[in-house]
């Protein structure tokens, strides 16, 4: 338990300093683009007093290293700033766009586990067979087409030709759960890739747990062979989906942009292009540090079911 304790506190104080270069870089990033907020808020033909006034009202004529640690001082205090362009605390962006992301990764986590995992099972228990063959076909290259592309062509033939779905959730406003008929397109867009990766870890693992010694010795005991499967190699073949999905997870979580703005849906990933269009440093600051410290988090509860899974990977940690 010891060793268990200073690996996660070594974990820990990694991903603290994996956030605070995020953040630098976010900052650092932003900082080299042309323009700023200022810019923006002057309008398509800004005169140059005006962006001067603005600019000095926003504190954007300090230099940027105070302007960091002014922010990073309010960060330690639970205040993650003031957007530039609007007046209104960066907290209340990332609590408008926090739902509608939490509810979009939520639908998609309880829908892709159970096909994932049932078809990783199936291919791998029919292993060269047709079955298997057809399942990684078809997941490679439902996996190649790219979410955009995907999406539009799902918009193309279920909204606009067969008129089952709306495109977007346009008009909706935020209670989307309340129009589920705007959430279905985006869920089967979100599911395509991340079922095709676990479905193939799965049977990736499954194979060489029910072709390890362990597996083998227990069907000299007279084991069932679905106990044998479920019981016995499952676990273990999950131990590398685990991780997967913990990345999965995060890239829902963080805002797809990709899908949000495909079908304008107002979630973290609207919040974040709105931002970069706006050159609103604070908010994508306060993006970076919410991105970064939830990546570490399931990151780390990733490792930790791994550790559960599979017992022997408390030798690595």
């Amino acid at each position: 338990m010891t060793g268990l304790r200073s690996w996660l506190v070594r974990r820990l104080l990694l991903g603290a300093g994996q956030t605070v270069a995020v953040v630098l870089l976010v900052f650092a990033l932003t900082e080299a683009l042309p323009g700023d907020a200022a810019v923006a808020l002057a309008g398509d033909q800004p005169d140059p007093g005006r962006i001067a006034a603005i600019r000095e009202t926003l504190h954007l004529d300090r230099p940027a290293h105070e302007r960091l640690a002014a922010w990073a001082a309010g960060l330690l205090h639970g205040d993650f700033g003031t957007s530039l362009t609007s007046g209104r605390p960066v907290s209340s962006y990332l609590a408008d766009g926090f739902g509608p992301t939490l509810l979009l990764a939520a639908l998609t986590l309880v829908l892709l586990v159970p096909p994932a995992v049932g078809l990783g099972v199936l291919a791998a228990r029919h292993e060269g067979r047709l079955v298997d063959r057809l399942i990684s076909s078809v997941t490679l290259g439902v996996y190649a087409v790219p979410e955009f592309a995907f999406g539009v062509l799902l918009v193309t033939l279920f909204a606009l030709r067969l008129g089952w779905l709306p495109p977007t959730a346009v008009g909706y406003g935020d209670d989307l759960l309340a129009h589920p008929a705007a959430l279905v397109l985006p869920v089967v867009v979100l599911l395509s890739r991340p079922v095709c990766s676990l479905a193939r870890l799965v049977r990736a693992g499954m194979i060489e747990a029910l072709a390890s010694p362990y597996v083998a010795q227990a069907r000299r005991y007279g084991i069932p062979g679905a106990r044998l499967r479920y019981a016995h190699a499952l676990p273990n073949a999950l131990a590398p989906a685990a991780q997967q999905l913990a990345r999965t997870v995060d890239w829902l979580l963080c805002g797809v942009i990709v899908v949000e703005a495909l079908f304008v849906i107002p979630g973290l990933g609207t919040v974040l292009m709105n931002a970069v269009a706006e050159r609103d440093v604070p908010v994508i600051q306060g993006l970076a540090v919410v991105f970064g410290c939830t990546a570490v988090v399931l990151n780390l509860g990733a490792d930790l079911a791994t550790y559960r899974l599979v017992p022997r990977t408390a030798v690595a940690a």
